[in-house]
């Protein structure tokens, strides 16, 4: 069930993406096409402390019935915006959506699963995840054409209450759950951010700076080397992921997380290198296959190791403290890699060696820095 909810959730605010660019323009606003992402990212970051303690004290089905309600909420605005400044109001609240249903998920599958498939599980939950990113587009732009722009609005807000009410036939998790106050809204500075939990947390902070770069700069890519379809290359990245993510979870739950994760560091390293000295579509795909296994062994194990690491009875905030630093990582990606690129297509390769850079810094944290805590919560 909270796979199904997830496969909806992640197709309904992903089927718009590709659309969003022309309908922006068309309401004027062309050059501000980069906020899209942006200010989604950035309202995800600023709400994960929120979502992280309301999921440890008022229980984990409600913080992601808020995040797939704010998906069906907006799904009905995007038609009557009028002008630039509401849409892009619009994303930033819409970016609370992803704040909140995946820390939520997360923090019930480590409730509900064993710790020695932990691994396994978030490697299914992945699975589901990456289907939905997959999926979403390819209806939203079926939709769109087929009937019209606003018609896949609302189709995406029927995928998010669909989503909800398979999240309200489920079992509450947190045992001891508290009613919701406005004072579990003001959250001190110290609880932000999980301690327990920031080596997985730096890891993924490096790692996830090459999907910043991939998206935004794979279009341009594409376009240098002639391919017209700029979703090919997320076709090749996501089968492979998919393929991989549940084999590589249970490698983990076999192996230990720092085994997989020092092979998945070292093959972010060369496939972001392959991607800057590709020359031809053929050479572009089949890096794009690499950095999709780097990604199918990275997150499950990161999500499982960061689980391993936390208190239970914070491990919403322990989720959520890794999701912010995914979301940092991306969003320096994304400024850092557009920076070094300067819509200079010679420069594509020195934006992708960046990346290289920081998921080799990933590596040598893994084996030279990262002592393993003497104590692992197993409950």
């Amino acid at each position: 069930m909270l796979c199904t909810s997830s496969f909806l959730f992640f197709s309904s605010f992903n089927m718009m993406i590709p659309e969003l660019p022309d309908y922006l323009t068309s309401l004027g606003g062309a050059d501000y096409k980069g906020y899209i992402i942006s200010l989604f990212t950035l309202s995800a970051a600023l709400s994960r402390p929120f979502s992280g303690r309301l999921a440890d004290t008022i229980g984990r089905i409600p913080v992601m019935v808020i995040g797939a309600g704010v998906c069906f909420i907006m799904g009905f605005i995007y038609p009557a915006v009028g002008s630039v400044t509401a849409f892009l109001l619009l994303r930033f609240f819409h970016g609370f959506s992803t704040g909140f249903k995946p820390t939520g998920t997360s923090a019930y599958v480590a409730d509900i699963v064993p710790i020695d498939r932990r691994g396994e599980a978030m490697g299914l939950m992945g699975v589901f995840g990456s289907l939905g990113i997959a999926a979403g587009p390819a209806v939203g732009g079926f939709i769109a054409s087929a009937i019209s722009l606003n018609a896949m609005f609302y189709t995406s807000s029927a995928f998010a209450i669909i989503s909800v009410l398979i999240l309200l036939g489920m079992t509450e998790t947190v045992a001891v759950k508290h009613p919701f106050k406005p004072s579990l809204l003001v959250i001190p500075f110290k609880e932000v951010l999980e301690p327990r939990v920031i080596a997985p947390s730096i890891v993924m902070l490096l790692s996830a700076y090459s999907f910043g770069v991939i998206l935004t700069l794979i279009p341009d890519f594409s376009e240098h080397l002639g391919i017209m379809n700029k979703g090919l290359f997320f076709a090749s990245f996501t089968a492979t992921s998919i393929l991989v993510r549940v084999i590589a979870g249970k490698i983990s739950d076999k192996h230990g997380r720092l085994s997989v994760l020092r092979v998945s560091t070292l093959m972010v390293v060369f496939s972001m290198w392959f991607i800057g000295i590709s020359t031809n579509p053929t050479h572009f795909f089949i890096a794009g296959g690499f950095i999709g296994i780097a990604a199918g062994m990275n997150s499950p194990t990161i999500f499982a190791w960061t689980i391993d690491l936390s208190d239970p009875m914070y491990r919403g905030r322990a989720m959520a403290t890794m999701y912010i630093s995914m979301e940092i990582g991306i969003g320096v990606g994304a400024i850092l890699s557009a920076y070094l690129f300067d819509n200079r297509a010679v420069n594509l390769s020195l934006a992708f060696n960046s990346a290289a850079v920081m998921a080799g810094l990933a590596f040598l944290y893994l084996i030279l820095v990262y002592k393993p805590p003497k104590q692992v919560y197993e409950a």
